[in-house]
């Protein structure tokens, strides 16, 4: 049997699932251990259940087997003289094949890259197929925001925008210097040259901070020599979305998913609202670059554009 240890907000749990189903489809044995990273009073929730999922939880004393954190005074002796004798594999880097070798292991890891599931995506895709928002069951008022937002994304050339900052980063070393403001004006601007009637809807944990983006990047275009028109046009073309709080952040990736292009951070929140993205034309911008220290191209799917931290496209993936 294998145990995924799973961890962090959403999109980090739908990678651990879509890893989950390709284990099962070799014929693996796999639970889940959802209780390490999910105790205290800050965790993050989980919310698999959006999709219908009732995944196979891994009991406490499984778990305890294969990490060798028994409590019991002769183990702990044990471990004081001889070291822990865990049955752990830890991923290395975006996408580590030899994850997929284990019939008896406690599976550590991101495991971020289509390349673990690409055999079966089509079974990921219809596994992660968000209810209509009728069938949500949501209180009257959260229901008519996310509708009404959800109707001006389905009217217009609807970019979605996901600007994830700051303070909600474990490491925050590992994220520094990339998704800058210069990359979303790249990928902005990337995206209007491609379809000037673009609107843009802006998903971020930082609201105060996008509206100060917003204003200084109108304020360069108007600088360019935008008519009068064009800037009223252009007051239009951003708005931020705001309903949403932890617990129901899964609307954000439900209203992400449904516009028609994506920019995306470096977030496996937004990796997924571009990846289940139904229209078959969309443009995907991403960074150039996913994290700090290390290498992370497996990350990357065919047709993304690449902007880096100074806002220039670097290069389409084929």
């Amino acid at each position: 049997m294998n145990i995924i240890r799973m961890s962090g907000g959403l999109g980090n749990q739908m990678f651990h699932y879509a890893l989950y189903l390709k284990l099962r489809s070799m014929g693996k044995e796999v639970k889940f251990d959802d209780i390490n990273e999910y105790r205290g009073e800050r965790v993050r929730p989980i919310m698999l259940a959006i999709f219908g999922i009732d995944y196979p939880r891994a009991a406490w004393d499984e778990i305890t087997v294969f990490t060798d954190q028994s409590m019991e005074l002769k183990k702990r002796i044990r471990r004081q003289i001889f070291g822990r004798r865990a049955i752990c594999y830890e991923e290395q880097g975006c996408f580590d094949p030899k994850v997929l070798s284990f019939d008896s292991m406690y599976l550590k890891g991101a495991f971020q890259s289509e390349k673990y599931f690409e055999d079966i995506k089509e079974e990921v895709r219809s596994t992660y197929q968000f209810p209509e928002l009728e069938e949500m069951h949501l209180p009257q008022k959260l229901y008519l925001t996310t509708k009404t937002c959800l109707d001006r994304i389905e009217g217009c050339q609807a970019v979605a925008l996901h600007m994830y900052r700051g303070d909600s980063r474990n490491n925050e070393e590992l994220y520094d210097g990339i998704c800058t403001e210069k990359y979303y004006d790249g990928a902005v601007r990337y995206m209007q040259d491609k379809y000037p009637d673009a609107v843009f809807f802006i998903f971020s944990n930082e609201p105060k901070w996008v509206k100060g983006w917003v204003i200084a990047l109108m304020k360069s275009q108007i600088e360019e020599g935008m008519t009068r028109e064009d800037i009223r046009n252009l007051e239009h073309r951003f708005v931020l979305v705001e309903a949403n709080s932890e617990h129901t952040g899964y609307l954000d990736l439900f209203l992400m998913s449904r516009c028609k292009h994506n920019i995306i951070s470096n977030s496996s929140f937004s990796w997924w609202a571009a990846w289940i993205n139904a229209n078959p034309g969309k443009l995907i911008c991403a960074p150039s670059r996913w994290v700090n220290g290390g290498e992370c191209d497996d990350i990357y799917t065919a047709g993304m554009t690449l902007v880096n931290e100074k806002g220039r496209v670097e290069r389409t993936i084929k």
